[in-house]
């Protein structure tokens, strides 16, 4: 027979087992948040001062591609372990100096679910541990913004920053507001939105030349339309090189071409024809290419031309209007300079293949994208501002008023 002693005795015992079980599992269990606040974290002033924080919450989604990370405190890193859940692909990333912090090498991948397992010591050599398994941000609840021009290049004195949403924006400031475009030169730099995909920056007047242009894109989470948020984070800067600007006068067939102020040639040139002519307007060159095939039929001509291999291309506007060589011209035409034949483009005396000394390649080889072309004396009305990265045919005043800040 059991006395009530040894009963009361038992029952404690068996009450201190439970509590030993409950406080182990807290120093082990898996969680994104390893603190002792009682949400489930793996901190415990018996086992480990050291305090982990993984930013993507367990069981999440809507997770950012680029911020997730892992950090400590009270303690250091011991070791990380990020993988793609269901492959186990293992995802590399990069411990900071002080070993406080880790974070992804690259952005992850968008609508992807992952799992991160985390160990980490205090200043006594105790160990806590931290897991979280979450998914990114899908592609369908997230937008993107292609950009122009790319980090590292140098362009010419007319190139704006355009981006193009891949999703309509309908909070505009929100996401100009997370964007910023600032020069070296100092001058004053302002948005415009053409609709809902499309908001490009410049300055008042061309760059300066020789400036340096730096873009800072924050829109890591910024809801662009409800339930939509964006996913980039990052800085871009370019350099503004010389200062070209070329003025094609369709009345005298001839372009001249202006460098840093100076008069460095002036070429014959074949414009639009009376028929097809050539927009008047201040065009930017968009696009390079050696050699590009023309169909009449991808801009509205139907078959009335295909041109293989149309050297010296350069683009001018979205629509189809290209500066590029002409080898073809001299078949029943007169000499450069006499009259426009084209469907609108402007040509320049050149050779198949794209070789040899020609007025093309030296205009080809002498210009950057970024670089303005202005049309004049044309019986064409001015391009769109939007045809294009022609954004200078609006005055600034009209631009002004098409920011959303």
């Amino acid at each position: 027979m059991t006395t009530p002693d040894i009963a009361a005795r038992r029952a404690l015992g068996a009450c201190a087992a439970l509590m030993v079980g409950a406080l182990t599992l807290t120093g082990c269990g898996g969680s994104a948040n390893a603190d002792d606040d009682g949400k489930g974290g793996a901190h415990s002033p018996k086992t480990s001062a050291a305090r982990i924080v993984i930013s993507a919450k367990d069981g999440s989604t809507g997770a950012s591609i680029n911020a997730t990370g892992v950090r400590v405190s009270d303690g250091r890193l011991a070791g990380v372990r990020m993988t793609v859940a269901g492959s186990g692909r293992e995802v590399p990333g990069s411990l900071s100096a002080d070993g406080r912090s880790w974070k992804p090498k690259q952005q992850l991948e968008r609508g992807t679910k992952y799992r991160i397992t985390v160990t980490a010591k205090d200043a006594e050599g105790r160990t806590a541990a931290a897991d979280s398994s979450f998914t990114t941000v899908t592609p369908a609840n997230s937008f993107i913004g292609t950009y122009v021009p790319d980090s590292g290049a140098t362009v010419g004195v007319g190139m704006p920053v355009s981006f193009t949403f891949d999703k309509p924006i309908t909070d505009k400031k929100a996401v100009q507001s997370h964007i910023t475009v600032d020069s070296s030169s100092g001058q004053q730099v302002a948005g415009h939105w053409f609709g809902d995909r499309r908001l490009d920056f410049r300055p008042r007047e061309y760059w300066k030349a020789g400036s340096r242009v730096t873009m800072k894109i924050d829109l890591d989470g910024v809801e662009g339309a409800k339930g939509v948020h964006g996913v980039q984070e990052k800085t871009v800067s370019f350099t503004v090189g010389r200062s070209q600007v070329s003025t094609v006068d369709v009345n005298t067939q001839t372009m001249t071409v202006v460098r840093d102020g100076e008069t460095v040639k002036s070429v014959p040139i074949s414009a639009g024809s009376p028929q097809h002519t050539t927009y008047n307007g201040q065009m930017v060159i968009s696009e390079k290419s050696v050699q590009t095939r023309m169909n009449g039929s991808t801009v509205g001509f139907g078959g009335e031309y295909d041109i293989p291999d149309v050297p010296h291309a350069m683009r001018l506007t979205s629509s189809g209007t290209f500066l590029h060589g002409n080898y073809w011209y001299d078949r029943g035409n007169p000499p450069f300079g006499r009259q426009g034949t084209s469907h609108g483009c402007v040509g320049l005396a050149d050779v198949q293949g794209a070789g040899g000394a020609t007025s093309a390649k030296w205009f080809y080889d002498n210009s950057l994208i970024g670089d303005v072309v202005i049309v004049k004396n044309s019986p064409d009305r001015t391009v769109a501002p939007d045809n294009g990265l022609n954004g200078w045919n609006m005055p600034w005043s009209a631009w002004t008023a098409g920011s959303a800040t």
